[in-house]
């Protein structure tokens, strides 16, 4: 089991402007997909995950959306491979 870090954009990827409600998903050292709040969202889900290309092989669905960003990191553990739970680093 990989346990999954979440980390601020503006952390993990220093260069350019992010948003603070913009994070990585990391594993193992390498970015495996993004959890972001969104404004193009259904309705009560602001909160989108997806997984990084190259890490959706054989994995559907490959994003969707949440209302807290709890319930983001829950359905991205459950849909991003072997890993039980996402673990918030801010």
């Amino acid at each position: 089991m990989t346990t999954l870090i979440l980390k601020r954009a503006s952390a993990s990827r220093p260069s350019g402007q992010w948003n603070d409600d913009d994070y990585d998903v990391i594993a193992d050292g390498t970015v495996v997909g993004r959890i972001m709040k969104t404004a193009a969202a259904p309705v009560g889900s602001p909160w989108m995950w997806t997984l990084a290309f190259g890490q959706h092989e054989d994995r559907t669905p490959t994003h969707g959306h949440a209302p807290p960003r709890e319930a983001a990191m829950a359905a991205f553990a459950s849909h991003g491979g072997e890993s039980s739970a996402v673990e918030a680093e801010d």
